[in-house]
């Protein structure tokens, strides 16, 4: 089978900088004002809202606790309630901004389910078309994006503004 390769040079030094943090991107994420630059949209009690910076599709984010935990039976009830009703909250906002086909929400708990950054926990909210590439990137040989990130952020921060 002949696999197309995407370039993406860009992602070495997103993979260098994580390598050499000590520091958890998401609490890094947590401790910033909602902005660009974090990636944040929305700010909640226990809860946050970030782009995902490598996105599946237009409109990717992650719904995570602000406190920095790996399983969900470790969230305290107030936290997982905060979660579940962002998580409610921010499909809304996904259906309303894009008008998506559907959505995939999914969390992948630990490394071995496909957890990327498995010491804190994130649920993906990714929206979805008929026609779209596959869900996971490698499925797809190739992925595009027709948003750019500063665009995404945009539309969901006024959003959640309202």
């Amino acid at each position: 089978m002949n696999q197309q390769v995407l370039f993406r040079p860009n992602r070495k030094k997103y993979l260098r900088k994580k390598a050499r943090s000590k520091k958890c991107v998401f609490c890094l994420a947590a401790e910033n004002k909602i902005n660009f630059k974090s990636l944040c949209v929305y700010k909640s009690k226990y809860t946050m809202v970030l782009l995902n910076k490598f996105p599946y599709n237009s409109g990717h984010i992650l719904v995570l606790p602000i406190r920095h935990i790996a399983d969900l039976a470790d969230l305290s009830e107030k936290e997982s309630s905060d979660l579940w009703e962002t998580v409610r909250k921010a499909t809304s906002i996904l259906q309303k901004t894009y008008k998506p086909g559907g959505l995939n929400i999914g969390l992948n708990l630990g490394r071995a389910a496909g957890a990327g950054i498995p010491d804190h926990i994130h649920i993906h909210a990714i929206p979805r078309w008929s026609g779209d590439l596959n869900f996971f990137p490698l499925i797809a040989r190739t992925k595009v994006v027709v948003e750019e990130l500063e665009e995404t952020y945009s539309k969901l921060r006024k959003a959640f503004q309202k």
